[in-house]
């Protein structure tokens, strides 16, 4: 952890999918003071019609895209707030997603319910001081 992931309705070529995940993780990192080595970065390319919302409930649904985070638990709602808006200004340069019809989930998680074998063990919980 932290997992970033993209629920989407196209394909993307794979170096484009690399830069976008090089910029996620620098941005997470930069932002939530973590590990650059502890993020990774998954693009769930469900094909057409695989993400649906209803913006308006009296028109039909349409397709939309969705980021997933999980994360660890302790950053404040306005921290969290503004690396939703960061990584969705990514996805939207990046993969030309509209903003209206992207939106982002945060799964918060103590430090011991993320394994990283090569980091030593568990993930530590997160401190105020890592600000």
């Amino acid at each position: 952890m932290p997992y970033l992931q993209l629920d989407l309705n196209e394909h993307y070529p794979t170096a484009t999918k690399q830069r976008l995940a090089e910029a996620m993780c620098r941005t997470y990192a930069d932002m939530m003071s973590v590990d650059v080595r502890r993020i990774s970065v998954a693009f769930r390319e469900l094909g057409e019609g695989g993400v649906w919302r209803m913006p308006d409930p009296n028109a039909p649904a349409v397709p939309v895209a969705l980021m997933m985070l999980d994360i660890r638990k302790g950053r404040t709602p306005e921290l969290r707030m503004a690396l939703a808006q960061a990584l969705c200004a990514l996805c939207i340069e990046h993969l030309g997603l509209r903003e209206d019809r992207l939106n982002v989930d945060f799964t918060q998680h103590t430090g011991d319910e993320m394994y990283h074998p090569t980091l030593g063990g568990y993930s530590p919980d997160w401190t105020a001081e890592e600000r």
